[in-house]
């Protein structure tokens, strides 16, 4: 397993030049964030005692897609614990090639996904597929570094998969989300288990349940269940306080 991640691992430990700009500004009195010597792959910018990593850029795409995912991850399973509905209105956040995306739209057949990047290549690789496979449900949405520009009280479920742990401005990125979230709406969160050191994933790119509590507190979300049943990551579900 770990040989074949092993040309990934160095790419994500090398990668600078395909990274969204991190904010070096001096720290603000008010500000979440605080600034140190980066670590390998981290960007030296720290919230709530946990170091950002650097954004994985569009020239993996090709490893989002990877054939072995689906055994790796049990992707299949992973959209099942979403309980997704016919009718829902759903944000990717980060959503790369649309690994996800398009598997969710099937399910909400009825309803609309919201594909969310910052990344222009990215969302040119999914509007190819989009046009080549006539899908309807899928909408791209250029994001930015602080707010993935979804409406208020938009959608029914948000989801971002190995993807938190890149964001260079977590605070204001998650208070947006929580705004674009109808009544009753969940909050989704996929990361690599930091809490297991088999799972062949570099440190900055894994996150605890405990972290990841702890600044979903920050805006107003609790954990309302993590389903253990994938093999590498947690599936923790948020909602409103």
């Amino acid at each position: 397993m770990l040989p074949r991640l092993l040309p990934f691992l160095l790419y994500l430990a090398t990668l600078t030049s395909c990274t969204a700009q991190q904010d070096k500004s001096p720290t603000a009195e008010n500000s979440p964030y605080t600034f140190k010597t980066a670590s390998q792959n981290g960007t030296g910018k720290y919230y709530l005692g946990r170091e950002i990593s650097y954004v994985m850029g569009h020239l993996a795409a090709d490893w989002l897609e990877r054939p072995e995912r689906e055994r790796e991850e049990n992707v299949s399973q992973a959209i099942e614990n979403m309980g997704i509905q016919a009718d829902e209105r759903i944000a990717d956040i980060g959503a790369g090639s649309g690994y996800y995306t398009f598997r969710m739209a099937r399910k909400a057949s009825e309803g609309k996904v919201f594909a969310v990047d910052i990344q222009p290549e990215m969302l040119d690789l999914m509007q190819q597929r989009i046009e080549r496979e006539g899908i309807e449900n899928v909408e791209l949405v250029r994001g930015s570094e602080t707010s993935p520009q979804l409406a208020a009280n938009s959608v029914d479920l948000v989801t971002m998969v190995d993807v938190y742990h890149e964001l260079s401005h977590p605070r204001e990125t998650m208070q947006n989300i929580v705004s674009a979230l109808r009544p009753g709406g969940r909050f989704v969160l996929l990361e690599y288990r930091a809490e297991d050191p088999t799972v062949p994933i570099k440190r900055l790119h894994k996150m605890s349940e405990a972290q990841a509590v702890r600044e979903m507190k920050a805006v107003g979300l609790r954990l309302r269940e993590n389903v253990g049943n994938l093999p590498w990551q947690h599936f923790m579900v948020f909602v409103k306080e």
